[in-house]
């Protein structure tokens, strides 16, 4: 598995010959490093329906194809704009060519224009090869993320940016809970308001638990080491 950050929240992951987004917030997104007429994508995978998580779903979806999987009153949403969209719920999950998507909670909120759109998600990714990446979507600390660890996450992917999500000091404990074997922060220094020293936060998680974290820039790659 290969992951690539965009900006924000937004996650490219390349496995089983098959590319996935997560929240592609790419216009509008002052940390993207590309534009979403770049995207390659065979599916896209949402965490909730805010602008800076939908992001650029419809325009990249219409062009490529790419099926989205989502939330069952956003998936429907989507269905009705002439997107192939799958439906799920907190809990379920879903096999697909490249693995296994199931979503589990988060706290947080999910609405487009106002309308309601289901809750938020959190995403539970297996490839076929059997590396667990976890998207905390946009959440705050809860502990039930210690049964979400129980599953063994290779690499967990968490906001750090607090006011919104989570800030540096509840992403450590929520490293503590889930100890994934490889961290990343997002959700950061996108908006004066979410500006955070990830690098900081690199050194205080290694320093308090034995998860390696590793701070991408926008348009780096990593393969998630087996």
């Amino acid at each position: 598995m290969k992951l690539t950050f965009h900006g924000h929240s937004a996650w490219e992951i390349e496995t089983a010959g098959t590319r996935i987004w997560i929240d592609p917030f790419l216009t509008g997104n002052p940390r993207a490093d590309m534009t979403s007429d770049q995207v390659i994508a065979d599916f896209i995978v949402l965490s909730h329906a805010h602008a800076d998580h939908l992001g650029d779903t419809v325009a990249i979806a219409m062009r490529t194809g790419a099926r989205v999987i989502a939330m069952n009153e956003l998936a429907l949403y989507l269905g009705a704009q002439g997107l192939a969209a799958d439906a799920l719920q907190i809990g379920g999950g879903m096999d697909f060519p490249f693995g296994r998507v199931k979503l589990v909670p988060a706290l947080h909120s999910s609405s487009l224009e106002g309308a309601y759109m289901g809750s938020e998600a959190g995403i539970l990714l297996r490839d076929t090869a059997g590396t667990v990446l976890y998207h905390a979507g946009d959440t705050g600390l809860f502990s039930d993320m210690r049964l979400i660890g129980r599953v063994g996450l290779d690499v967990a992917l968490l906001p750090i940016g607090d006011k919104y999500t989570m800030g540096p000091d509840d992403a450590l404990t929520a490293v503590e809970l889930l100890e994934p074997r490889l961290a990343m922060p997002m959700h950061y220094d996108t908006f004066p308001m979410i500006v955070q020293d990830a690098e900081a936060w690199k050194r205080s998680v290694e320093e308090r638990t034995g998860t390696k974290v590793l701070v991408l820039q926008p348009g780096e790659t990593c393969a998630v080491p087996q």
